[in-house]
C-alpha cells in the first residue's frame, strides 16, 4: 500500500487537494482519499502562517518509490509549488508517506516520511482509512501511532 499526504495553505485549498487526488488516482489503483481535515502550521516561527487542509490518499502502485515520487513533485510544481524556504506556505504539498514495507534513505527520499509518526494531520486521516496498516519501521499500527500520540 502507498500512502501519500496532501496539504495546501495557499489559495483555492479543497480544489488543490481535490485536483491533485485526481492526478495521484492516475497512478495509484483503487484510490482513496480520507475526509479533509483542518489544521494549523506546525513548526517554529509558522504561527501567523495560513491554516492547512490536509488529507491523506491511499492507493496500490507498481512504480518504485522514486518514481512515485518524481509524480508527486511533478503534480505540485504544475499546481504552482515554489520552494522559497523550508514551512513556507503552498499551493500544494505531497509527501510519500509509506510505500508498503519499504524502507529507503537517501539524501532527498525518505520512506517511511521521517516525522509522520508525529503528525496528527497524517495520522487521523489514515486511521479513518486504514487503521490496522503498519508502519514498518516501529511495526506498530497507525491506530497505535496515533494513540502514542494523544496519549503525549
Amino acid at each position: 500500500m502507498v500512502v501519500v499526504g496532501f496539504g495546501s495553505n495557499l489559495g483555492d485549498r479543497d480544489t488543490a487537494i481535490r485536483a491533485s487526488a485526481g492526478r495521484v488516482a492516475e497512478f495509484l489503483t483503487s484510490f482513496q482519499l480520507s475526509p479533509l481535515i483542518e489544521t494549523a502550521p506546525v513548526g517554529e516561527g509558522l504561527e501567523n502562517d495560513p491554516p492547512y487542509l490536509n488529507a491523506v490518499g491511499v492507493g496500490e502502485s507498481a512504480l518504485s518509490p522514486r518514481e512515485l515520487f518524481v509524480q508527486l513533485r511533478a503534480i505540485e510544481a504544475a499546481a504552482g509549488r515554489t520552494r522559497s524556504h523550508q514551512g513556507a506556505p503552498r499551493t500544494l504539498d505531497l509527501d510519500l508517506i509509506l510505500v508498503g514495507d519499504q524502507i529507503i534513505d537517501e539524501a532527498d527520499l525518505k520512506v517511511p516520511h521521517p516525522r509522520f509518526r508525529e503528525r496528527r494531520f497524517v495520522l487521523e486521516p489514515l486511521a479513518a482509512l486504514e487503521p490496522d496498516l503498519r508502519d514498518p519501521v516501529t511495526r506498530l499500527t497507525i491506530r497505535e501511532l496515533l494513540n502514542h500520540l494523544s496519549a503525549r
